[in-house]
């Protein structure tokens, strides 16, 4: 059992769901991103998702588009991740997944990549342009390393590529829940919580179900927990955040606790 099937185990016997709470790593700069999910952690996250930045994340709306450009322009690197990863890891016995794009993979070596991550305390990854059809030896060098292989899947998504989809992912499945790209939004649509209900004869007893894209205030944590989802990934109202204090990042750092713990109340909400 991983870690993040602990997590997942322990929360559910807790009546929660978890709160996965994702940031750009190296926004605005490098030096700030362990305190922003120290911060975090305080506030109640269940799993820290660290973004790598990437100069074409093609599920990534403006918001979280800014902060990966706002981060390479602060110097960072796929192994500066890591290094923020590690640093955690050190302080925090929590899941840390990174959200990757399979370039930076492919570049470094994909046998690097997966021992650098897992000797930097890294639990999961994300890699939202590596269809599983496509990830035979991605999932055979993650899962040597004990690396959970977390796909995605979208409201298109077939009844019988779902199945597949989760007979391949480990660690929870994310649930794309809206049509497009990431990116803060005030109303949660029906069609979201539909899309809960319908995946979850499907993953319920084999894979934990998160769901992400747009969940952004505890209402929509709540709506989603209701209708049946193991936790809710929060990103862009994060970034957010940092973007509008990029400038003051101890202020950022106070409102991100204070986000984080609204947002986990939210979870405990008998379903």
């Amino acid at each position: 059992m991983t870690l993040i099937d602990e997590t997942f185990a322990r929360l559910r016997a807790e009546d929660e769901a978890a709160l996965i709470a994702y940031v750009t790593a190296g926004d605005p700069a490098p030096r700030y991103t362990p305190k922003m999910a120290e911060a975090l952690i305080e506030g109640g996250a269940d799993i820290i998702e660290l973004g790598i930045p990437y100069s074409d994340p093609i599920a990534d709306g403006p918001t979280i588009q800014e902060a990966s450009t706002r981060a390479l322009k602060a110097g960072i690197t796929p192994p500066r991740v890591m290094s923020i990863a590690k640093e955690i890891r050190k302080k925090h016995e929590i899941p840390i997944v990174l959200l990757t794009y399979y370039n930076p993979v492919y570049k470094m070596g994909l046998n690097k990549f997966l021992n650098m991550a897992k000797a930097s305390g890294v639990e999961g990854l994300v890699i939202p342009d590596l269809p599983f059809e496509e990830a035979n030896a991605y999932c055979s060098a993650a899962k040597e390393n004990k690396i959970d292989t977390i796909f995605l899947a979208a409201p298109s998504t077939s009844n019988k590529r779902l199945e597949s989809i989760v007979d391949h992912t480990s660690g929870f499945l994310y649930l794309v829940g809206v049509y497009g790209v990431t990116g803060a939004r005030t109303q949660m649509q029906d069609s979201t919580i539909n899309l809960v209900k319908r995946f979850l004869p499907n993953t319920t007893g084999k894979v934990p179900l998160a769901v992400g894209f747009g969940i952004s205030t505890p209402e929509h944590v709540r709506k989603v927990v209701a209708a049946g989802a193991d936790g809710a990934i929060v990103g862009s109202a994060f970034v957010k955040v940092i973007e509008r204090n990029q400038k003051t990042p101890g202020r950022a750092i106070k409102k991100l606790k204070t986000m984080a713990r609204s947002l986990k109340i939210a979870t405990r909400l008998t379903r």
